[in-house]
């Protein structure tokens, strides 16, 4: 019988077996960034411990940084102290710190894989739950917390336990205007928020195959929304056109030689897994979420459910809760409702894939009336393409608030907020209660392709008639 992926890499990087079951796994590469290191470095300095591997740590700033403008000191002086703290950590353990002046700051899951750094078979942590993004190159990628981010520091392995693997196919043609994003919300909605807990999710199948890298990293960023610990591709010519040339990928001879390594890290014709579902690519429409949690979702044709048709009363009072905060009602259609803030960016959708694909949309076209909406490119890489390609001033020329990389909106650790019961149409990848800043604000999840055309509608629309012809 052959091997998954998930098994390949994990055996390759067991250091040996714990009592209890544990394995203590070394891990290739290691991200840190400033909100969950902190605590982390000081520890270490507790213990009067070193970096046992710095070469393999590589650190950005990403959540608490203002993207508006980022002149320091910071308005925000916990920002401030925080930027301060990783520079110092990364100072005094020769930790290469992708900082604001050096031209690859940005989202930790949006560089790593830019700089070529996330390999195909490595094992990479991070203090951050969506740092499964980097299985999209065909790695075991799981975020961490902040003890094990100290244990990763000072030993460069880590005591986990093993997964089950589930294989997730999606077979045959994505239809106009469906992206990878659907395809997650999709996913996560047939199988549940917690569906994935304990396994790693490989997607595979025809129509994840097609898919271009950065769909493929919007797919695997949400596996976590999925209850999935880590998602992953199986790397492909595709994942080595990607990597090819990238600062931190082999060159030279050691080019080929790594790709045929890497090759060897995908799972088996027969290999065996624990759980397997498939899904037609043919049935998912553009998508988005109603209510709180990511698996709260739907087409853009269906409507929002009535708790009074569940018969399960744990689901019902769920779907009541969820529709009080949303403002919803039961039964009721979100096409045409009237949204507050479009926000494109994020770890999940605020790469350059991601904006090619809107500004040629968005070409002549302008933001209507009353709607605030932000692009924030997830890295300065990504916002330099777009200044080059003129994908920028098309998203300013269209009234949009083109910003300075940075999680932005994704999440109230900076600036960029909600107000009230403002309604958020948001290419991020969590919706709960109280994310984007406001207690009451709400969040809706969709696509680029969808909030583009909800920026300029000023309402839920479809994209497939906003935007038509769509390919």
């Amino acid at each position: 019988m052959g091997k998954t992926l998930y098994r390949k890499v994990w055996e390759a990087h067991t250091v040996g077996k714990l009592p209890g079951g544990h394995t203590q796994l070394f891990v290739a590469t290691h991200y840190v960034h400033e909100v969950t290191s902190p605590q982390a470095f000081a520890m270490l300095r507790e213990r009067g411990l070193k970096v046992a591997y710095p070469e393999r740590t590589f650190a950005t700033v990403d959540h608490i940084i203002p993207t508006d403008q980022q002149d320091e000191p910071f308005a925000d002086a916990r920002a401030q102290a925080m930027i301060t703290a990783l520079r110092r950590n990364c100072a005094e353990n020769g930790i290469r710190f992708f900082d604001l002046p050096g031209g690859h700051q940005g989202i930790v899951h949006v560089i790593g894989p830019e700089l070529g750094i996330s390999q195909p078979g490595m094992t990479i942590v991070c203090g951050d739950s969506h740092t499964a993004t980097h299985g999209a190159v065909g790695a075991v990628a799981m975020g961490i917390g902040s003890t094990q981010v100290r244990d990763v520091l000072a030993t460069q392995t880590l005591a986990v336990l093993p997964l089950k693997v589930r294989r997730v196919r999606v077979e045959g043609e994505l239809g106009p205007g469906v992206t990878a994003k659907d395809m997650a919300l999709y996913i996560i909605g047939k199988l549940g928020a917690h569906g994935g807990i304990g396994y790693a999710y490989e997607f595979a199948g025809s129509a994840v195959e097609k898919l271009d890298m950065d769909g493929r990293f919007t797919l695997c960023n949400m596996a976590i929304e999925g209850g999935a610990r880590c998602g992953y591709v199986n790397p492909d010519a595709t994942t080595f056109a990607y990597l090819k040339g990238r600062p931190y990928a082999p060159h030279g001879a050691d080019w080929d030689a790594a790709v045929e390594r890497w090759k060897s890290f995908a799972s088996d014709p027969d290999a065996e897994y624990d759980d397997e579902v498939c899904f037609n690519a043919a049935d998912i429409e553009p998508t988005l979420t109603w209510g709180i949690s990511p698996d709260m979702n739907m087409g853009i044709s269906a409507r929002v459910p009535d708790p009074a048709e569940e018969p399960e009363p744990e689901k019902r009072a769920a779907l009541q809760a969820a529709l009080e905060y949303m403002l919803f009602k039961p039964g009721e259609q979100l096409l045409g409702k009237s949204v507050d803030v479009v926000f494109i960016g994020s770890c999940t959708n605020g790469r350059i894939q991601d904006f090619r694909t809107i500004a040629p949309l968005l070409r002549g076209r302008r933001v209507a009336p009353g709607i605030r909406a932000l692009a924030v490119p997830g890295s300065q890489e990504t916002a330099q393409q777009c200044e080059e390609e003129g994908i920028a001033s098309i998203f300013r020329e269209a009234g949009f608030d083109w910003r300075l990389p940075g999680c932005s909106m994704c999440l109230a650790m900076n600036p960029d907020r909600l107000e009230g019961t403002q309604l958020c149409a948001s290419t991020s990848n969590r919706n709960f209660k109280g994310r984007q800043g406001s207690p009451t604000g709400r969040t809706l999840l969709m696509s680029p392709i969808m909030a583009a055309a909800v920026a300029v509608t000023g309402c839920v629309a479809d994209p497939r008639e906003v935007f038509s012809p769509l390919s």
